[in-house]
C-alpha cells in the first residue's frame, strides 16, 4: 500500500500527468467507448470457449502418443514431439497471421476463409502444444505401481491408462491447466490482427475516431475484470489440493 501510494503520488504529481490524463483516462471518451467495446467482448469469450474445448482434447490425445511405450511406436512419439516442439517454438502471433492471412489465400474449395475461424485454429494448434506437454507431466507423475496394480488385476495397458493414470494425472494438472487458459483468454484480443472485430479491434477503431487512447483502456479494463475472478479460482484449486495432499500424507 505504501508503494502504490508513493506511485499515485509521483505520477499525479508529474509535469506531464495532465496530458497523459487527457490522452489515456478521459471520462467522456471513456462512457462513450466502453458499452460497444464491452459487447464486442462476448466474440472474445466466444473463441476463448471454442478453443479450450478443442484444445482439452487435442491436447490430451498428443499426450498420450507421447507415452506410449515400445519401439514400434517411435514414429508416434516423435510426431507428437515434433508437434509440441514447433508450435511452442513459433510466437503465437505469427502462426495467427500465417493462418489468418495464408490459408484463405490458398482460395481452396470447403476451406472456410473466416478470420475468426483461423484465428481460433491457430490458438488451438499453440496451447495444444503447451497443454500437452502439462498433461504429460500429470500422466509421468503418476506411480508406475498404479499401472502394476491395474495390470495385476487383468486391465489391458489403455484400461489402465483410461480408468487408472488419465483421471489421476487430469486431476493433478487442473491448476496448471487453468493458468494456461487464463493466458489463452488474453491472447484472444491478438484475433485483431487479422481483422476480427473483438474488443481490443473495437478500442483501435475508436482509438483512431478520436485520436484519444482511452478506449485502451477500457479494454485493458474488461480484460481484468474477466481475468482476475479466474486468477483467484486458480489460487483456490491450487490451496484445495495442497490440502488434499497434507491431510492424505499424514493418515
Amino acid at each position: 500500500m505504501v508503494f502504490l501510494t508513493v506511485l499515485v503520488v509521483v505520477v499525479v504529481n508529474s509535469s506531464g500527468w495532465p496530458v497523459v490524463h487527457q490522452r489515456f483516462f478521459n471520462g467522456e471518451i471513456f462512457a462513450q467507448s466502453l458499452p460497444e467495446i464491452a459487447r464486442r467482448f462476448v466474440i472474445n469469450v466466444q473463441a476463448f470457449l471454442i478453443a479450450e474445448a478443442f484444445i482439452l482434447i487435442v491436447a490430451l490425445f498428443i499426450a498420450v502418443l507421447r507415452n506410449l511405450p515400445g519401439p514400434v511406436f517411435f514414429p508416434i512419439r516423435a510426431l507428437a514431439i515434433a508437434y509440441t516442439d514447433l508450435f511452442r517454438a513459433v510466437p503465437t502471433i505469427l502462426v495467427i497471421y500465417i493462418l489468418g492471412f495464408g490459408a484463405p489465400g490458398l482460395q481452396l474449395r470447403a476451406v472456410p476463409t473466416s478470420a475468426f475461424f483461423w484465428g481460433v485454429v491457430a490458438l488451438i494448434l499453440v496451447y495444444s502444444a503447451y497443454v500437452a506437454e502439462v498433461y504429460r507431466a500429470g500422466i509421468e507423475s503418476v506411480h508406475p505401481s498404479q499401472i502394476a496394480a491395474a495390470r495385476s488385476l487383468g486391465l489391458s495397458r489403455w484400461q489402465s491408462l483410461r480408468f487408472v493414470v488419465i483421471p489421476q494425472a487430469v486431476r493433478r494438472v487442473v491448476p496448471p491447466l487453468l493458468n494456461d487458459f487464463i493466458g489463452l483468454q488474453k491472447d484472444t484480443a491478438l484475433l485483431a490482427l487479422i481483422g476480427v472485430l473483438e474488443t481490443f479491434r473495437r478500442s483501435q477503431v475508436d482509438v483512431a475516431a478520436t485520436f484519444n487512447f482511452t478506449p485502451y483502456f477500457a479494454t485493458a479494463l474488461i480484460f481484468i475484470i474477466f481475468t482476475i475472478p479466474l486468477t483467484r479460482a486458480v489460487d483456490w484449486l491450487i490451496a484445495r489440493e495442497r490440502g488434499r495432499r497434507e491431510s492424505g500424507g499424514t493418515v
